[in-house]
């Protein structure tokens, strides 16, 4: 039982500070995904070299893959727990103007707009309609009327449609 609190403080611990450390930290992992990628490998290596019992490993494995599903089924059924848990994204550029308390709340340079602008074939900030870091750390850019379609450089065009 003490195996299995210990990796739920450890769970709860990562989550917390990988979501206080910021969306673009991340990429396109949500904070959850990389606490469990982070977690396994570490949980199950003691076992594997035979410094702790493989029946505390799986105990603390199946922990961390029980607090991943209990954690998908709440920010799925409360939108206030996906809100705090995923994040939600932030409007960093507005009508062609950048929104510089935002950006600096997320850590974000305008180089990196500029950058992701110029990536979607815009060439002056005035074309954007608005800039948006996703909860999943990608920037989309969305441009002014009759400049093109929204641009998400972490995306593809075809996925999954």
């Amino acid at each position: 039982m003490e195996t299995v609190a210990r990796v739920a403080f450890v769970y709860v611990f990562l989550a917390a500070a990988f979501r206080v450390l910021g969306k673009r930290e991340l990429s396109s992992m949500s904070p959850f995904e990389l606490v469990t990628l982070m977690l396994i490998p570490e949980i199950v290596s003691q076992a594997l070299v035979r410094e702790a019992s493989l029946a505390n490993a799986l105990a603390g494995v199946s922990t961390v893959l029980v607090l991943v599903f209990l954690t998908s089924v709440l920010t799925h059924l409360f939108p206030k727990a996906s809100e705090v848990i995923d994040g939600s994204p932030t409007v960093l550029v507005a009508k062609g103007r950048i929104l510089e308390a935002a950006c600096n709340r997320e850590r974000i340079q305008p180089e990196e707009i500029l950058s992701e602008m110029h990536k979607s074939g815009l060439e002056r900030l005035s074309q954007v309609r608005w800039a948006i870091l996703e909860a999943d750390g990608a920037l989309t850019i969305v441009p002014e009327q009759g400049h093109g379609l929204p641009v998400s450089p972490a995306r593809t065009r075809d996925e999954g449609v």
